[in-house]
């Protein structure tokens, strides 16, 4: 039996592709080329189904992947404001798959800390470089949340992840905002586990001076401390990741 020869054609499977991918590709086709923007309106069903050559089951199914990542919504009824319009809520959509996938366990708990610490430290830095009083002012607000009378848990948890969130909103870069988002997200139940560990209330005044630790080396305009704040907050709130 002869050996066939290793020089001759490389024959590769064929990828199938079904027809609401390809109303994917026809539809992000016309977001990259700047024909759609957020705000737009996508055709009714039936006339993209008719425009694209497609079966109206298929438009559907490509509506709905669009809506399940966030940019889309779909309303449903007769008149002007139904229909399906785009939209962006990246952070949304971004959080909704890290939080699964680490509930998947695909994603461990010890990559999500360690990507989150060097996304925040960046951010740190570049926030206290160019922080506005804006941002300043969230970050004031979100750490007197952290105390006096009637706090809880849950409240405090509230106040953390908006002070990570203004944190990362101070750097300048929406990118390190929205992911940032979803990384908050995704490890929020070890949020709430630290804060049990430490003890409450103890716990409250302990993460708080953390926070104050890092608000002033943000005012203070001070960079390296700025971060070095941060990665110590972390290692506090996840020991051994």
């Amino acid at each position: 039996m002869s050996t066939p020869p290793t020089d001759g054609p490389d024959w590769r499977p064929v990828r199938r592709v079904r027809a609401h991918e390809e109303v994917l590709a026809r539809i992000e086709e016309q977001i990259s080329a700047g024909r759609l923007k957020a705000g737009d309106r996508l055709p009714g069903e039936r006339q993209l189904a008719e425009s694209l050559g497609v079966s109206r089951a298929s438009v559907r199914e490509a509506l709905r992947v669009l809506e399940a990542m966030g940019v889309l919504v779909s309303t449903t009824g007769r008149g002007p404001d139904a229909g399906a319009v785009l939209v962006g809520r990246p952070a949304d959509a971004l959080a909704d798959v890290l939080r699964l996938h680490v509930g998947l366990a695909h994603f461990s708990l010890h990559d999500i800390v360690e990507t989150r610490r060097i996304v925040e430290t960046w951010a740190a830095r570049s926030a206290a470089e160019q922080a506005g009083p804006e941002h300043l002012a969230r970050l004031r607000d979100a750490v007197s949340r952290m105390a006096g009378p009637g706090l809880t848990p849950d409240r405090f948890n509230q106040a953390d992840a908006d002070f990570h969130l203004a944190l990362a909103e101070a750097s300048g870069n929406t990118v390190v905002a929205t992911l940032m988002h979803g990384l908050r997200d995704a490890v929020g139940r070890h949020a709430v586990g630290a804060v049990e560990r430490l003890g409450w209330p103890e716990s409250a005044a302990i993460l708080r001076a953390d926070h104050l630790r890092i608000l002033a080396a943000v005012e203070g305009g001070r960079p390296d401390d700025a971060a070095a704040a941060v990665r110590d907050h972390l290692a506090r709130s996840y020991p051994g990741h």
